[in-house]
Parts: structure tokens; sequence; C-alpha cells
């Protein structure tokens, strides 16, 4: 079968891979129908992490079951599903209290498993024509037949949860005021779940115009450009005061609009550090930041020595100070996926809007190139092989 195959930094391909098979009498198979190129498939892509030529990207997966494990129970050929980027078994500590981001079994010596990810298993990734499932009666999520909402519940994957997710880490709650730093698709859904909670104001931090539009007309977000001045005075300006809760959708590539560079993603503005200090100025005394954007503990291109241990300048005084708290780490998709797509199934929600590109899985190595420029109007590119 053809899949997206890791090549080396800044290069993908598409090539001719071994296709999956049942391992385990509770995997199943499926034929991919929609699979998504995510910004943390960017880390891998752009050298930034220990991936290995050869590994197969993907994360962010639907499709239909065209194979089932003699001790599946709840799936049967031709069930349209969506399977979470958190690979999990089900039964460890971890997911029996909702932690599936964090499954002890699925990979050893590491709390957590994913799909074609560097460090986060053996699990080959859903870029591809088919993907296996292992543990699939916990892990697949069943959808309607039919190809209805393909493009929102390809999101259920990964980023709609994933915003959702930044919203839970802060505690957001009806009528609060909150700052989203990133209008990427994360950012972006982290906004629209704010709208979707009932949030009295919503501010979005990028530098991305189309982005920026995108916060406003969906999200009711003010938008706010910070290469325009500093971000944390443009929303007490308009705010008048910090805001109740703060959601960091960038994590460690973050530009800081201290630093010069080119007009393009350039790396040598970056400081891992900026996004949760602004976080920590933007958000009032008590309030509280949530952190899904990805940090790591080692970084091979950090720009400096301290982050390529993932250490960071954070302001912890400050932040102690103001008696902040924070909540951080990746979204345990299993304790939101159901909810989200029973709201897309209502239609009381529908994230779509966030996509900007549904292509052939043989236009990945394009795409990839233009979302890793950051280029105008690309936000989410859906893959269809």
């Amino acid at each position: 079968m053809n899949a997206v195959v890791y090549k080396g930094e800044r290069e993908v391909a598409v090539e001719e891979v071994e296709q999956p098979q049942i391992e385990h009498p509770n995997d199943v198979v499926i034929d991919i129908t929609t699979t998504c190129i995510c910004g943390s498939d960017l880390h891998m892509y752009e050298g930034r992490t220990a991936a290995e030529s050869g590994i197969v990207f993907g994360h962010e997966n639907m499709g239909v079951v065209t194979e089932v494990g003699d001790a599946v129970s709840s799936l049967e050929v031709g069930d349209r599903v969506v399977a979470p980027f958190n690979v999990a078994c089900g039964f460890c500590e971890n997911c029996e209290n909702g932690y599936t981001g964090f499954c002890t079994n699925v990979n050893p010596g590491f709390a957590g498993g994913a799909y074609g990810y560097v460090a986060m298993g053996p699990y080959q990734g859903g870029q591809a024509e088919q993907l296996r499932i292992p543990y699939a009666d916990f892990n697949a999520l069943k959808l309607p037949d039919g190809d209805e909402h393909e493009d929102s519940f390809a999101l259920l994957a990964d980023i709609f949860p994933t915003g959702w997710h930044g919203t839970e880490l802060a505690n957001l709650q009806s009528g609060d005021s909150v700052a989203i730093y990133g209008a990427g698709p994360v950012g972006l859904m982290a906004a629209y779940s704010a709208k979707l909670k009932g949030a009295a104001e919503i501010y979005v931090v990028d530098r991305v115009p189309s982005r920026l539009e995108l916060a406003e007309e969906h999200c009711d977000a003010t938008p706010i450009n910070f290469e325009e001045g500093d971000p944390v005075e443009q929303i007490k300006d308009v705010h008048g005061g910090g805001v109740d809760k703060g959601v960091d959708a960038v994590g460690y590539q973050a530009i800081d609009p201290d630093k010069e560079g080119d007009g393009a993603y350039d790396p040598a503005r970056e400081n891992p550090a900026v996004v949760i200090n602004n976080l920590i100025r933007t958000v009032r005394p008590t309030g509280e930041l949530g952190i899904p954007g990805l940090y790591v503990p080692d970084d091979p291109g950090a720009p400096d020595d301290m982050a390529a241990q993932g250490r960071l300048g954070i302001d912890f005084g400050l932040l102690f100070e103001k008696g902040q708290a924070l909540g951080t780490g990746q979204c345990n998709v299993k304790e939101y996926n159901r909810e989200l797509r029973d709201m897309i199934i209502e239609g009381r929600a529908d994230p779509s809007w966030v996509v900007s590109h549904r292509v052939g899985l043989e236009d990945a190595p394009e795409m990839y190139e233009k979302f890793d420029n950051r280029e105008e109007g690309v936000t989410k590119v859906l893959l269809e092989p």
C-alpha cells in the first residue's frame, strides 16, 4: 500500500510499504478514508525530534473496518470509525482514571502511545491506505454510516478534542474571558471550544492574518497580531486588565516578536518560553492556564543549550506571586470525543470550517512544505488515500 514516509529533514515521500495485518485478536484493520497532517507532525518533519527515516506519519485517522480480530465484540466489517491519536489499553490505572494519553501498557518505559510518532510506540501511522487499530473495542469510536460530516469527524482524532482539552486544563467556565495564544488548528479549536462553552470574551494571538480572520469569523474572537505590538498590552488595552483564563496552543517552537528574522517562519526567532511567560502576564491573579501546546524534554534544534534539554526560562516567580494555577499534558482524546461526536451529529458543533485543503495522498509532500512554511490560507490539511 502507499503511505507517507519520512525521509529526513523536511522531506517526505509517498512510497509503498507493507500492509497492516491483524496482530492480536482485539485488532481491527481499516481502509483510511481521511487522515490529517498535524502541526505535531511538523516537529518530526523539520528534524526537531529523534524520528528516523522510514517512519510512516499520521496520527489523525478515520476509515471503514475491513478486518476484525476474533476477540473484537463491538465492531464489524463495514463500520465507520475514527481513532483517537492516543493508543491506549483501556485497563491500566491511568486508562481506568481517564488518562488515556498516558497509558502505561502500550509503550513500555513511556507513559503514552500514538500512531506514527517518534518514541510513541511501534504503531504505524495512518497517512496511508490502511491502518491497524489495536485494542479496537476501546480505541475505535463508531460513527454513523455514509460520508456525512467526514471533515468534522476526522477532527475528532486530535485537534477538536485537544482544543477542548486546552480549555478544560484552564478550567474555562461560561462567562469567563480567555486569551488563546496560537491560531493554528489547535488554537482555533480552543477558541471554538471557548465559544461553545459560553466564554464572554475570547482573544486569539497569532501573526498570520488568514488564521486571525478565521478566529474572528467563526469564534467571535478579538484577533491580536503580535507583530503589531506587545500582545499582552494589546489584550489589556481592550479588556481593561488581566483575563480570567489562558491557553497555550503553540508549544516550544514559539516565535518571539522581539527577535528579528525574515518574513517566513524563521527558527532564529524562536523562544520556547515566550508564550508561557506572556500568558502569565496576560492572565489575572488567581487565574488559570491550560497548556496543551507541545513541549519536549529533548530538542536537537533548540535555540540554546538549556532549551535543548527541555529546560525553559519561565517566570515562575511572577506565576507564584499571582497565585495562578496551570494544567498541562497531551489530550486524553477518549475523555471528550464521544460527546463532541454527538454535538456534531446533532448540529451543535461543526468544526469543519478549520479545514483548508482536502487533497490526495500523493499531494502530501507539497502540502507538508506549504504547512511548514505557514503559508497564508493553509490551516488544516486532510489527505484522502
